[in-house]
């Protein structure tokens, strides 16, 4: 008898239940499942739970999913509590003065305030977001402060303070008659330090994709001689050219028009040694800030993508992973792209909501 039919409708009860399980999962579930013996429930188990659930948050989910299907035992029903409507505007004086005279000199009521619907929404994830969420956030991300990284320029330029700069310094005490009435100094500039993004678009980054695009649409148009922007998956795209156009709806319409993987696997390994062997090793990743934006969901050669990060690290002037899961509670880094990579890592970093972006932005100015 052919299992294949039970494990897929397996596969969609774990959906209904919440679980992630794209196509890639499915296919790893069951390419896992040809090896093993379907008959021995507990292989079947560890098979499912090493395929199809990303994070721990999904293993309660998992076990209870896996009990119902296979052990015919019934899910145990979910405790629920009552919902409390919190309201989330700036409130004026949330509890009135109590009744008496005015001039009786009592000490004031204090003031409490909620938080404002911009706070709130800089701290929610944005998986979870609604519609009109989704849309203030767009507006969040066009009013942020994106200050470039800085690197000393190699020219020197007029400066109150530093090093004597004689060219100047003659040229001023030959208009004063010889004598040197103020002294010229001189020292290096700043310039910008080359940025660059790598932004996953695979089937498990899809709910982060369309604000993670928007973050590098502002970052580029803050510093377009300086960024770069490519999307990795199965592919390796370079979106630097559509993401430079100032409007950002105009920009993310060019981008789906020229991202062949967005929604697929995961293969950061070779996406990634396609960067560095094209663009990297030639200038692109030499001295600059490189930040990778993936949940370290990798479905190649997990050694293949430590080489590649040892490679990169030794390019870059700084390395940064950004995962939209390390934000959460009790979030471990065991994820075998993330194992092979954390090595060759400077910081691994939150990025699921709009304050642990801003975060990021620090990072990288203090770069």
């Amino acid at each position: 008898m052919d299992p294949l039919p039970g494990l897929v409708g397996f596969t969609a009860a774990l959906r209904t239940a919440g679980l992630p399980c794209d196509a890639q999962r499915v296919q790893a579930y069951l390419a896992a499942v040809e090896q093993l013996d379907p008959a021995e429930p507990g292989q079947l188990y560890w098979a499912g739970r090493l395929t199809l659930c990303a994070e721990p948050d999904d293993l309660p989910r998992y076990d209870e999913a896996f009990g119902a299907w296979f052990a015919a035992r019934p899910p145990r029903a979910a405790r629920t509590s009552p919902v409390r409507r919190v309201r989330t505007s700036v409130l004026a004086a949330l509890d009135e003065a109590p009744p008496g005279d005015a001039g009786t000199g009592s000490e004031p009521t204090p003031l409490r305030v909620a938080a404002s619907d911009t706070e709130v929404l800089r701290r929610r994830d944005i998986a979870e977001l609604s519609g009109p969420e989704r849309e203030h956030l767009r507006e969040l991300l066009g009013a942020l402060r994106l200050d470039p990284p800085l690197r000393r320029s190699l020219r020197h330029r007029p400066q109150r303070t530093g090093r004597l700069d004689p060219n100047r310094l003659l040229r001023i005490m030959r208009a004063a008659g010889g004598e040197p009435v103020r002294l010229a100094y001189r020292g290096r500039g700043r310039r910008p330090r080359r940025l660059v993004l790598l932004v996953d678009v695979s089937g498990s980054m899809t709910p982060y994709a369309d604000a993670l695009l928007r973050f590098a649409h502002a970052l580029c148009r803050r510093a377009p001689a300086s960024t770069e922007v490519f999307t990795v998956g199965t592919r390796l795209t370079r979106l630097s050219r559509q993401l430079r156009q100032r409007d950002p709806e105009q920009a993310l319409t060019s981008a789906a028009r020229v991202v062949p993987d967005f929604a697929g696997g995961t293969r950061l390994g070779e996406t990634l040694r396609a960067f560095l062997d094209r663009w990297g090793q030639r200038g692109v990743a030499r001295r600059a800030v490189v930040v990778l934006f993936s949940d370290g969901w990798e479905r190649g050669d997990a050694g293949l993508l430590g080489e590649q990060m040892a490679r990169l690290r030794r390019l870059a002037h700084r390395v940064l992973w950004v995962n939209p899961h390390a934000g959460r509670d009790g979030y471990a880094p065991v994820q075998s792209g993330i194992v092979a990579a954390l090595p060759h890592v400077d910081r691994l970093l939150a990025g699921h909501s709009l304050a642990t972006l801003e975060h990021l932005l620090e990072e990288v100015r203090r770069a």
